[in-house]
């Protein structure tokens, strides 16, 4: 069993193009043994976004803190604290930070074979 506070798990910058002030952290990852699915928690700068992009894996996320918007190639929309978000396999998406306050989500993926 893995139990640790989250603040000591490294805060990493993803080695993405085209994203501007995200940091995350592995939460829980194959390093711990989980095979099946991965935990991060991001961590956005006001103005700050991760990457538009699809891929053929879904998301869920929940987000803890802050506010912002989420967009696909056409159109975005508004999130808050405490909203659910639901990213299906290829979906176009981006999460970006438009609130005063740091965004942090947690956002989950299925490991692929």
């Amino acid at each position: 069993m893995k139990h640790l506070h989250h603040t000591e798990i490294e805060l990493e910058e993803p080695g993405e193009q085209g994203i501007k002030e995200v940091k995350l952290r592995w939460l829980i990852s194959k390093k711990d043994g989980a095979n099946n699915f991965a935990m991060r928690l991001f961590e956005i700068k006001t103005r700050g976004y991760t990457p538009l992009h699809q891929h053929d894996w879904e998301h869920e996320v929940f987000i803890l803190e802050g506010n912002g918007v989420t967009r696909d190639k056409t159109s975005e929309e508004t999130f808050e604290k405490g909203d659910v978000i639901f990213v299906p396999a290829m979906d176009w998406h981006q999460f970006a930070n438009t609130g005063k306050e740091t965004l942090k989500f947690l956002c989950l993926i299925p490991y692929k074979e």
